[in-house]
């Protein structure tokens, strides 16, 4: 099976009209410490109905691993760039590469002009380092069509004084993104299998931030969604959104 973006449709992939379960979104070898294969093993044992990798660099066959395992299993690529310019050209690289693309946020500047990018599907980790996250970057991920993710990994790895910092400012994103209805992501960030936490945990966590757990259960679900949407766009049929190549186009 392909490795492209169009072609890394797995077991359990359907049409963007679907119904999602709940997906993950983690990091593979080389820049995390697990094989794509571990981690999708572990995510199905967990409940899972897909993973999306988030390291462009991995080698992997999505398909044979969604035969092995039961799951649908995504393309993806975080770039984590120094500026914006750099964040640019990376886009513009990976774009028809992979199936989803995540910018990797932390500062402002890289927050703002991930969610400011119509190419751009996640500003990822947003809190990272000093960065925030205001209810003006909230209302352009809306008009982007941009997710924001809600790193639930923090809350799960620290303590003390970095774990309150990061739960007051998942708390505010919380409303912010509540208040203007922008679209969002849910995920563990996980770097190993063994960081991995199954639905019903990372529900828990949510409820410690304002989310019910069907909020979380959203969060998790739209990586499937965002990512059978792309695959229709990739495809041959996609002309523009509601519009599909009939056979008398072609």
């Amino acid at each position: 099976m392909s490795d492209d973006a169009s072609g890394d449709r797995g077991a359990g992939s359907a049409g963007s009209d679907a119904d999602f379960g709940p997906y993950e979104a983690v990091y593979a070898h080389p820049e995390g410490d697990a094989t794509v294969g571990r981690q999708v093993k572990t995510a199905a044992e967990y409940g899972f109905e897909g993973v999306l990798v988030r390291t462009g660099g991995a080698e992997y066959d999505p398909g044979t691993l969604a035969d092995r395992y039961g799951v649908d299993v995504v393309r993806g690529v975080e770039i984590d760039a120094e500026d914006p310019q750099g964040a640019s050209g990376a886009v513009g690289t990976h774009r028809s590469e992979c199936t989803v693309v995540l910018v990797r946020g932390g500062t402002d500047a890289l927050n703002r002009f991930a969610v400011e990018q119509d190419r751009v599907d996640v500003l990822a980790r947003p809190f990272d380092g000093e960065g925030d996250v205001n209810h003006v970057l909230v209302k352009a991920a809306v008009d982007h069509d941009v997710r924001i993710e809600f790193d639930l990994g923090a809350v799960l790895r620290d303590d003390g004084g970095t774990r309150v910092r990061r739960l007051r400012k998942l708390r505010k994103l919380r409303e912010l993104v509540d208040y203007f209805d922008a679209p969002y992501v849910v995920s563990a960030t996980a770097a190993s299998h063994l960081r991995l936490r199954a639905p019903r945990d990372l529900a828990a966590v949510g409820e410690q931030i304002g989310f019910g757990a069907d909020a979380v259960r959203e969060g998790l679900a739209e990586w499937g969604r965002l990512a059978a949407r792309n695959r229709e766009r990739l495809s041959e049929s996609f002309i523009s959104p509601g519009v599909q190549r009939g056979r008398d186009d072609e």
